[in-house]
């Protein structure tokens, strides 16, 4: 019944900004926690940043913080990633994750739903 479904990657400059979106189907937000991972190439899949509703909490890795905004439109059913400042290490396969439950868990096992991923390339 859940369904994740990301957009918006794309190639940008080093400095640039880019939004990528995270469509869910099936998702009560009130009662589930999503975060953005990403993958790069030969690398392990690391937690970005995450949201919930309740206690409206966001949680963002130190590599992000003052950089990545994370945010979630419910009318939309969709939860966005703002990249601002973006550099040349943050290339990588953006994937969206969600959970039943409020805690934002920065390993991916503790997520239950995943989607298929977008891809930003970060040049020079």
């Amino acid at each position: 019944q859940v369904q994740l479904v990301e957009s918006g990657g794309g190639s940008v400059q080093a400095g640039g900004s880019l939004r990528v979106s995270c469509v869910a189907s099936g998702v009560t937000f009130s009662t589930t926690a999503l975060s953005w991972f990403r993958q790069a190439p030969g690398k392990q899949r690391e937690f970005v940043a995450g949201i919930s509703w309740n206690e409206g909490n966001t949680a963002y890795d130190d590599s992000v913080k003052g950089r990545f905004i994370i945010s979630i439109d419910n009318a939309k059913n969709t939860v966005y990633l703002r990249m601002n400042s973006l550099k040349p290490e943050d290339t990588a396969v953006y994937y969206c994750a969600a959970r039943s439950g409020v805690a934002l868990p920065s390993l991916p096992g503790g997520y239950d739903y995943w989607g298929q991923g977008t891809r930003v390339t970060v040049s020079s």
